[in-house]
């Protein structure tokens, strides 16, 4: 019986050279570090320096994730990435209504720069590389960050990371929208013009397909879906007046790592391969780094378990691997016990350990691609890269990337693999250990780290502090200039945006002054 890759994919079950009839290396492979980059962005890959270990965290208040940041560094950690809270992925302050119950749970709660400088305290901004994963607002706390280097003595051309600022995403998979998809688009436009202006080390956007793959994608969707958000960024930023050599070189991508391994590092090269040719064809870039995809890795969260959580252990390794057979240029691990409550500070020590193990204990760094030239993986990655390309037209044939968004396009394929992986789930039919199969009579007894429901109360006293003690006119001030900018194309809103957050507006207050221009979304429930 032939088996079916997680995109539906027929898996043979064995590969030979009949498989890459008429095949062209130099077309198909071409060299590490150049056209298509099929085996890999740069030429040395991790021969030279591993990837970046960069790990996700960040609950409760500032002052909690600065100190599990500094644990982080101390640990061996060589990148920081922020998780924000809800309500802060939101646009609204600790203390606002739709905050309550949610304030520091699912990340850090930012509400001012005064909370962003407690966040990185003592972490020197001009020596580490930060990924804030934020979309909506991600121009806020990317200033934020700013202000706060300011203030440490930075300049911004020292600064380097990433936010995420992937909006289209949030309309397909995840739900933290804020505005409507067109002023987020130009919100997404005028971050690209800042940093190339004012922070240009900075990677201005992180065009997501982990989200995606979360709620249900297949590997296939997950870069189709993530590819075609990807060409309506640049489209806009195209149409905005901006050389596509200009801004394409700081576009960074964010998948995840499966524990089909061999897919998982088809999908990586079929990734490369199809973005490449879209830059240099549709839209003519030239400079090489314009043609790369850069990515960030995070193991699959979605495919932990509550039951036995030791066996998470294993998941994340194999996942891991994936990554870096894969080649992307950073990854984060989860922690074992994430599928039951926050990490550990054990747990989040042996998600980092599980990189370093794989860096410095085995030979994968060894030697460049060392899959490359595997009949069954090249076979794999053209059957990936047939079926991408194939729902990559679905969506063009849709008016491109927004318009199969309001037609609930992606949203709906996404559903119906989700659907399908449940069925195959309680059917027995895809073996989950532990869940299904392999089960055992009774857990092990396991005290899960709590976020203090205190910190609600706390975060509202320090903003009712905040806006006694600031000066409220020239907020008011700041809020009207940003508003006008708002109204009008041509102005590029981060720089009022910016006076505002240094006079101590909050995010909240902010994302109101542009919701009061630009409206909020409001999904469509026609499809």
């Amino acid at each position: 019986m032939v088996r079916e890759s997680q995109s539906g994919r027929p898996i043979e079950p064995v590969y030979g050279p009949q498989t890459l009839k008429d095949w062209d290396p130099a077309e198909r492979l071409g060299s590490p570090g150049e056209y298509p980059y099929t085996r890999g962005v740069y030429p040395t890959m991790y021969t030279g320096r591993p990837w970046t270990m960069r790990q996700y965290a960040g609950f409760g208040t500032a002052a909690e994730s600065n100190a599990r940041y500094r644990q982080l560094i101390e640990h061996g950690t060589t990148g920081l990435s922020v998780a924000f809270d809800l309500p802060t992925q939101m646009g609204y302050d600790s203390d606002a209504p739709l905050a309550h119950g949610e304030v520091g749970k699912v990340g850090v709660a930012i509400d001012s720069v005064e909370d962003m400088r407690v966040l990185f305290d003592g972490i020197p901004l001009g020596e580490v590389s930060t990924s804030m994963t934020i979309n909506a607002p991600a121009a806020l706390l990317l200033l934020l960050y700013q202000l706060v280097a300011e203030e440490q003595g930075v300049s911004p051309a020292r600064l380097s990371g990433t936010i995420q600022n992937d909006v289209l995403k949030e309309y397909i998979a995840r739900g933290t929208y804020i505005f409507p998809p067109k002023p987020s688009l130009r919100l997404v436009s005028d971050i690209f013009r800042y940093c190339g202006a004012e922070i240009p080390r900075w990677n201005t956007i992180s065009i997501s397909g982990y989200h995606m793959a979360e709620a249900g994608a297949t590997p296939a969707q997950e870069i189709a879906f993530t590819l075609a958000n990807g060409i309506e960024y640049v489209r806009t930023a195209v149409a905005a007046g901006m050389a596509v050599d200009d801004f394409a070189p700081r576009l960074s991508f964010f998948f995840v790592a499966r524990t089909t391994l061999l897919e998982e590092v088809a999908k990586f090269r079929a990734a490369r391969r199809v973005w490449a040719r879209v830059m240099r064809e549709e839209f003519g870039a030239r400079n090489p780094k314009s043609l790369m995809l850069r990515f960030h890795t995070q193991t699959a969260g979605v495919q932990l378990t509550a039951q036995q959580p030791e066996v998470n252990l294993v998941r994340v390794a194999v996942q891991a691997l994936a990554a870096v057979f894969g080649g992307t240029q950073s990854l984060h691990t989860n922690a074992y016990d994430e599928a039951i409550a926050l990490p550990t500070d054990k747990s989040a020590r042996l998600a980092l350990r599980t990189q370093q193990v794989l860096a410095h204990e085995t030979d994968v760094t060894a030697t460049v691609d060392p899959f490359a030239g595997s009949y069954a993986i090249e076979a794999m990655t053209d059957d990936l890269e047939e079926a991408i390309t194939a729902l990559m037209r679905q969506v063009e044939e849709r008016g491109g990337a927004v318009a199969a968004i309001e037609q609930g396009f992606q949203k709906t394929e996404i559903e119906r693999s989700a659907y399908r992986v449940a069925q195959e789930t309680e059917a027995g039919e895809r073996v989950v250990v532990g869940v299904n199969r392999f089960t055992i009579d009774e857990e092990e007894p396991y005290e899960p780290l709590r976020v203090d429901p205190a910190i609600e109360e706390r975060q509202a006293r320090r903003l009712a502090a905040l806006r006694a003690e600031r000066d409220g006119g020239a907020v008011s001030a700041a809020l009207s200039r940003l508003a006008r900018a708002a109204e009008r194309r041509e102005e590029n809103v981060l720089y009022p945006m910016k006076e505002a957050l240094r006079a101590r507006a909050t995010v909240g207050e902010v994302c109101d002054t542009l919701r009061g221009v630009w409206g909020a979304y409001v999904p469509s429930e026609t499809f």
